[in-house]
């Protein structure tokens, strides 16, 4: 019987290719995005039993209302994967407040809401992946925010791990770098800022056009094994990185 999987941010990038890799193998893929939009047109692609459900998670009664949604088709289900986030280089003198709450609000307490409503729909075997990022121990700049946030998830998923052990829901954590997707639109960042973002980079070492950049499809592999893993075998933490092919 395939699995019924929640996916936060499946209307582009890697959140999309999951979707699409899982319901190709017969899963039952639930797809959350702030642009219901997008996500239903994903599902429509997908067809039946896909289901695309508006969710902004950086806003608690959003994710209320929307595992509300999802439990009066789905009650339980098996696997929750907050892939959801928010990239902006800034500086933090420059910080807008809309800036470093959408980053906060969306990467660390986004992930928290989405756990919080899912871990009553599941059950043991039940399992939470929540990604990560290779920010946190590469020293990009401009990122300080984005690199806190994705910091404070990766200790958020141990102390989840810990929590849940004993109801026998797994919780994995996977770092990923970077990936691109025909389907992603470009980021609108302001050009002045993603200038010095690419110049401050080079100077501490890190050629952005030069680094290798994978398919957001080519990692979907990684989520299947951990998905897939045997229930004597725990996986807490998973790096995804780049490479040439």
């Amino acid at each position: 019987m395939g699995k019924t999987i929640v996916i936060t941010g499946a209307g582009a990038g890697l959140g999309r290719a999951l979707a699409q890799r899982f319901a190709s193998e017969g899963e039952t893929v639930i797809l959350l995005g702030r642009t219901l939009s997008k996500v239903q047109a994903l599902a429509d692609e997908l067809g039946a039993p896909a289901m695309a459900v508006e969710c902004d998670v950086s806003d608690p009664a959003s994710v209320r209302t929307a595992f509300t949604q999802i439990a009066g088709t789905h009650p339980k289900i098996d696997i929750l994967i907050n892939n959801a986030g928010i990239y902006e280089p800034f500086t933090v003198a420059e910080a807008t407040d809309e800036q470093i709450s959408g980053i906060i609000d969306t990467n660390l307490k986004g992930p928290i809401y989405c756990c919080r409503a899912a871990i009553p729909m599941m059950e043991k075997g039940g399992l939470i992946i929540n990604v990560g990022s290779e920010s946190i121990a590469v020293p990009f700049v401009m990122l300080s925010l984005y690199q806190s946030s994705k910091a404070g998830l990766e200790m958020f998923t141990t102390a989840l791990e810990a929590e849940l052990e004993e109801a026998g829901i797994r919780v994995a954590l996977l770092r990923a770098g970077p990936m691109y997707d025909e389907a992603k639109s470009a980021p609108g960042w302001d050009r002045d800022a993603a200038m010095r973002f690419h110049v401050g980079c080079a100077k501490k070492g890190l050629d952005l056009q030069a680094r290798p950049v994978s398919h957001s499809a080519s990692a979907t592999g990684i989520f299947r094994a951990v998905i897939d893993l045997p229930a004597d075998v725990r996986v807490s933490h998973v790096s995804i990185g780049a490479r040439r092919a």
